[in-house]
């Protein structure tokens, strides 16, 4: 399935592809070099990423198919803005020796995951959240302002995709008994990069022969932050829908909602509500009950069903 390193991106000549095969570590950085300024300063962010109750949860398997479908829906707006930012910017000199739509891009992969969850009319039944609208807004506008800050974005999605989004991927894989033919993670699954740990060393070498200057670089660094903040914020968005489902809801069907929180903050039944539909049993049950009429039959059928009872004790 994985095709051979050495299939050319738009954009990149064969010799380059050599070099990416002949690429190693090199242990001669500098703390000056780019890629190692966005390792140590979004080390406490990355740090607080990897500790968000969310992310936890996921590493041990504790991830319920609906928050991971909604995770994923999350993934599909951020890589579409990302992605379409990219092509934009695929010229820009601060950008285009990290265009690689061939060996990175994820909107067709996610497609296909969305098409598996949610089946052919997948488009009709998502919606952007408001945690990845924010995120998604902010990738627009640095693509259209700032494109040097797209190396921010492109580094913290792409080489965290190639690390630690491996690990996620077995873990979803096991934990919601996926196909092991890959359905529903093809997110993760990179065909046209047959070894990683060189591929995230040849980019890492590209962000470095970046022509940036030392203002430039700080920029990006702190611009990668903000992009960790984004991604928690999204995880946090999705523990609080978490904390509505009570439990899996079945296939084709809408999770028990129990009443607590703020129904319109769940995508399950904010595109309900807004066709008008009160959708939740839950509310619906509720508002029946405060209608007097419903609170009459009620009270004769309690005590119909009492004087039943001591009859039958008798």
């Amino acid at each position: 399935m994985p095709s051979d390193v050495t299939e050319t991106s738009e954009g990149v000549d064969e010799a380059e592809n050599v070099r990416y095969e002949e690429t190693e570590e090199d242990d001669n950085v500098s703390p000056t070099d780019l890629s190692e300024m966005l390792k140590e300063g979004t080390k406490e962010s990355h740090d607080r990423a990897e500790n968000t109750q969310f992310v936890k949860d996921f590493l041990k398997g504790r991830i319920k198919k609906e928050l991971f479908k909604l995770a994923t829906v999350a993934l599909y707006y951020t890589y579409s803005a990302l992605e379409e930012e990219m092509d934009c910017n695929k010229d820009h000199p601060a950008f285009a020796p990290l265009y690689f739509p061939l060996e990175l891009h994820r909107k067709e992969a996610l497609a296909k995951d969305m098409e598996y969850f949610y089946g052919e009319n997948w488009k009709e039944k998502i919606q952007c959240s408001e945690a990845t609208r924010s995120y998604v807004d902010r990738i627009h506008h640095v693509g259209q302002y700032e494109p040097e800050l797209l190396v921010a974005h492109a580094y913290t999605r792409y080489m965290g995709d190639l690390s630690g989004g491996q690990v996620l991927k077995k873990v979803a894989q096991r934990a919601l008994k996926l196909p092991s033919t890959g359905e529903g993670i093809q997110f993760y699954v990179f065909d046209n990069i047959s070894n990683a740990q060189q591929f995230k060393q040849f980019y890492r070498a590209r962000i470095n022969a970046l022509d940036l200057d030392k203002k430039a670089k700080e920029r990006i660094v702190e611009e990668a932050n903000k992009a960790f903040e984004f991604n928690m914020q999204v995880f946090d968005e999705l523990d609080k829908i978490g904390a509505l489902l009570t439990e899996e809801a079945q296939d084709g069907g809408l999770p028990v909602h129990d009443g607590k929180g703020d129904l319109r903050k769940c995508p399950y039944y904010a595109t309900k509500l807004g066709k008008g539909d009160s959708g939740c049993p839950y509310h619906v049950a509720m508002a029946m009950l405060k209608q007097p009429t419903i609170q009459f039959v009620l009270a004769a059928c309690i005590a119909l069903a009492a004087g039943v009872a001591a009859w039958y004790v008798m």
